[in-house]
């Protein structure tokens, strides 16, 4: 399964965070106040493909005063750098690697477990499990058609992702090259990231149809990263040079087009970059109490 970074997911944080949706994050809240109101039972969550928390720390403070979060990664260093990332995050006690957390924030008791998990391969086993809620942020795009009906067909409860790429840029100044880069860069998109052809963009569209084919409302919304120079410099420089290697490696595009088309991105004043927030929860859990 391939991996992200720390250094890359803490660059992105910051602009995932303000590039939520909150109309529809204010949904999950009304949601989960509405069946956690005459309950002292904890709000139990998976977060699948959890990097280092970004996760968390973006709806915490959404959710219910008691909250049980199991943060589910592949890359054990990543779970040991959100272990860090949430210790000094909430000015908790630091324990041992990878031992629980238990954070107290803004009136708000969190539990944390941290596991490693191949999800590629047991997604069934992991959505077995007890929850309130299946998570994950800028996911989706990562797993195959073929996943994507597995997990359609293990989920059993209300489930909310944020940040699925959707294919739509805008970079400024425009370039000759951006819509064969971009096309290019779609046919990377789909290649096998450990859970067989990617669907990229077609993600979201895709949980969509096997979600409603399941008895599940869903909504979802625009949750674009929009991104302003010199403010987002770094975050659109690397978007830039990762753009370039991923077409590199297509070989559908020169390496002189590839370079110009470089050269002028390093330099961009703003990019869009397109993605997807979705809510979906089963048609009986608005009866739920």
């Amino acid at each position: 399964m391939t991996g992200f970074s720390a250094y890359w997911l803490s660059l992105r944080e910051p602009v995932d965070h303000r590039s939520r949706d909150i109309a529809l994050q204010n949904k999950l809240r009304s949601h989960f106040e509405h069946l956690f109101f005459s309950t002292d039972r904890p709000m139990r969550i998976l977060d699948l493909g959890c990097g280092t928390g970004s996760n968390l720390r973006a709806i915490a403070d959404s959710l219910p005063a008691h909250q049980q979060w199991t943060l589910i990664d592949y890359d054990l260093e990543l779970l040991k750098a959100a272990k860090a990332e949430l210790t000094s995050w909430s000015g908790a006690e630091s324990t041992a690697e990878l031992s629980p957390l238990t954070i107290t924030r803004q009136a708000k008791q969190i539990e944390v477990a941290f596991l490693q998990e191949d999800l590629a391969i047991n997604i069934e086993q992991v959505l077995a499990k007890d929850c309130d809620l299946v998570t994950a942020a800028a996911f989706f795009d990562l797993v195959s058609n073929s996943w994507l009906t597995r997990f359609c067909g293990s989920l059993r409860c209300p489930f909310y992702t944020v940040l699925t790429y959707n294919g739509d840029e805008q970079w400024s100044p425009v370039h000759d090259a951006d819509a064969e880069m971009l096309q290019a860069f779609h046919r990377h998109q789909q290649h096998d990231k450990g859970f067989g052809v990617a669907a990229g963009p077609n993600a979201t569209e895709i949980l969509i149809e096997q979600l409603r084919l399941r008895a599940y409302e869903t909504e979802t919304a625009s949750s674009p990263w929009v991104l302003t120079a010199p403010e987002d410099q770094m975050l659109i420089q690397a978007l830039a040079h990762g753009s370039a290697k991923a077409v590199q490696e297509t070989a559908l595009v020169s390496n002189e087009t590839i370079q110009s088309w470089l050269n002028r991105r390093l330099k961009a004043t703003q990019c869009v970059i397109g993605h997807s927030d979705l809510w979906s929860a089963p048609f009986k859990e608005k009866n739920r109490v």
